[in-house]
């Protein structure tokens, strides 16, 4: 038995129960498209907005957006936020990121590591991933220092300007990496471009040794350290990294180094079915 939800207009999304059914229906491929526009639309702003606001961002019809908003609200997977009408990310949201946390091998054991990797160095630990065509931090244990030298959670940053985007590409072909990295994301925050030949050489040479520095290029006054975490299938699916003042980068570079490697390696071995740190 099939059952169809409306979620906008004439757009609709079909839920099947039928084992092995096949989508017959753009419209419905194009309702759920909607859905995950406006989550990651607010996902992306980080601060609850009107309607119509998200309608105008997201290029979408309002009376649609309206629709699948009102659904969404009544579904807590949107709350208003204020008496303007604003709406945000809603606990629902909230629960389903516990679930993935609890259940996601990923993000479970790098916890330990991270707090390992802090206790070790004193710095602020992150772990990093590729969320798209850019880089985010997912994970953070911080440090004894006092002030911010670090991205925060969620934040997305052009993969060129990290250290972890040279490994977190890795497993891709030039070609595949020129194609999914923007043309703008080439262009460093101070308005020089970095050669895409430059790039590229240094993730193969990243590659090889499974580590990555340099000074960080969003600011000037940090290095960040990069180490892989590989899969079962040899594949760079995340990174541990610190984010140090360039003074004690390089005063305690190899330190830094061993222990950043050292951890990366072990949640490493967790992922390929080794066993797991003690909690």
């Amino acid at each position: 038995m099939d059952k169809q939800i409306a979620v906008g207009g004439e757009e609709r999304m079909a839920i099947t129960e039928r084992p092995g059914s096949v989508a017959k229906s753009a419209p419905r491929a194009r309702g759920i498209d909607r859905v995950v526009h406006i989550l990651d639309y607010l996902y992306r702003q980080g601060r609850p907005l009107r309607v119509n606001e998200i309608a105008k961002g997201i290029g979408a019809p309002r009376s649609t957006v309206y629709e699948i908003a009102d659904h969404l609200l009544q579904e807590q997977m949107l709350e208003v936020f204020d008496d303007e009408g604003r709406v945000f990310l809603g606990r629902r949201l909230y629960f389903y990121g516990l679930a993935y946390t609890e259940r996601f091998d990923l993000t479970r054991e790098a916890g330990k590591h991270l707090k390992s990797l802090t206790e070790k160095t004193g710095e602020t630990s992150q772990l990093c991933v590729m969320q798209g065509d850019k880089y985010a931090v997912i994970m953070m244990d911080h440090g004894v220092r006092h002030f911010k030298i670090s991205s925060n959670v969620g934040e997305t940053i052009a993969l060129p300007w990290t250290a972890s985007g040279r490994l977190l590409v890795s497993h891709l072909t030039d070609g595949e990496i020129l194609k999914l990295i923007p043309e703008k994301d080439f262009i460093l925050p101070d308005g020089r471009p970095l050669p895409t030949t430059k790039f590229l050489d240094e993730v193969r040479v990243a590659s090889e040794v499974g580590f990555f520095s340099c000074d960080t290029i969003v600011d000037s006054y940090t290095h960040c350290f990069a180490a892989a975490v590989i899969n079962e299938k040899r594949e760079c699916v995340a990174t541990l990294c610190l984010v140090v003042p360039r003074e004690d980068a390089y005063r305690r570079f190899d330190a830094l180094k061993e222990a950043l490697t050292g951890e990366a390696e072990a949640l490493s071995d967790v992922l390929r079915g080794g066993r797991s740190a003690p909690a």
